[in-house]
């Protein structure tokens, strides 16, 4: 997450493109999202798509933030690997409650026991 944050932020272009993407957002707009992403997630209906499609499009940007940062490590990779998890969600279009709520529907026969090893850092 720092690193979607730091691609948005520290980069004018990526800032600039940010800002563009939710600047005509109404307060009814942003309360809605609000109420609904707790309970909908990335399906939640916003304008002609979906907070999935706005969460694609951040993700862009950052990315674009992180490269033109240019801050790499020894090997020259910048910091827009850190962005691959968000991606994957994205993509998916299920954050991680979703896939374990999938797996606690499924797989795991309505227990929540196998969360403890699945899940266990």
């Amino acid at each position: 997450m720092p690193a979607l944050w730091v691609g948005l932020l520290y980069d004018q272009t990526a800032l600039d493109a940010a800002w563009d993407l939710c600047k005509s957002w109404t307060l009814e707009e942003r309360n809605g999202l609000l109420r609904s992403v707790p309970t909908q997630a990335m399906k939640t209906k916003f304008r002609n798509g979906t907070v999935r499609d706005v969460a694609l499009e951040v993700i862009k940007i950052a990315r674009l933030g992180l490269n033109n940062r240019k801050a790499g490590d020894l090997a020259g990779a910048d910091e827009s690997g850190f962005l691959n998890v968000l991606q994957t969600i994205a993509d998916s279009g299920k954050c991680p409650a979703e896939e374990k709520l999938d797996l606690y529907n499924g797989r795991w026969g309505r227990s929540v026991d196998p969360v403890f090893k699945e899940f266990a850092y």
